[in-house]
């Protein structure tokens, strides 16, 4: 049997929290059920519709992409960028 203590609290049976998997931390709702009391229930994520998958798919693809070329080596500099490094080190500065 749980006990409500002063600040609203509630303790779980420790047969229930085994029995249906709460741990600490989980999320519990609690819905009126009419005459009945009280419904509680354990609060899941909604499961990955299809819309999710498929953004995680792709997601996964371009990260994959991104390693892909990585692993290949550093891309080949441009021929000509319009400045060097060196003018990084000078430009703005008054000298």
């Amino acid at each position: 049997m749980g006990r409500v203590t002063s600040k609203l609290q509630v303790t779980v049976p420790k047969s229930i929290a085994d029995r249906y998997g709460i741990r600490p931390g989980d999320d519990l709702e609690w819905v009126p059920a009419g005459d009945a009391g009280i419904r509680v229930t354990h609060a899941q994520a909604p499961p990955a519709g299809p819309a999710d998958a498929t953004l995680r798919l792709k997601l996964f693809d371009e990260a994959t992409e991104r390693q892909r070329q990585r692993k290949q080596g550093p891309a080949a500099p441009t021929a000509d960028r319009g400045w060097k490094r060196e003018d990084l080190y000078h430009r703005g500065r008054t000298r």
